[in-house]
């Protein structure tokens, strides 16, 4: 039997007060957990077609482009999930999907 939750003096809810299950007993960010072990294409950028202009910096859902002194210099592999956005809004076609399984292959023979 599940217990049902009292709402009528919720306004008076505060730090330290919850019903059971409505505390969250630690913030955090994407940046503590690696969500891209489930990709299947990975985003690849061609650095010489690349004009930095950022529009898959603020098209990406994962927060997975990283960008330093308003360039871009890395796509963190560690929370990209492969949605492909970011090849899809690229203006200059500098970002291509490539198959994660064969990416991971060529990586291990170097």
């Amino acid at each position: 039997m599940s217990k049902k939750w009292k709402y009528k003096d919720i306004d008076k809810w505060g730090p330290g007060r919850h019903e059971p299950g409505g505390t969250i007993p630690e913030s955090g960010t994407a940046e503590d957990y690696k969500t891209g072990g489930w990709r299947t294409e990975r985003p690849v950028r061609d650095q010489e077609k690349c004009n930095d202009c950022m529009i898959c910096f603020f098209a990406c859902p994962d927060s997975a482009i990283r960008v330093e002194n308003g360039k871009l210099v890395d796509i963190d592999l560690g929370h990209c999930k492969g949605c492909g956005i970011c090849a899809q809004v690229c203006p200059r076609d500098a970002i291509k999907m490539e198959d994660e399984t064969r990416a991971r292959k060529e990586e291990e023979k170097v």
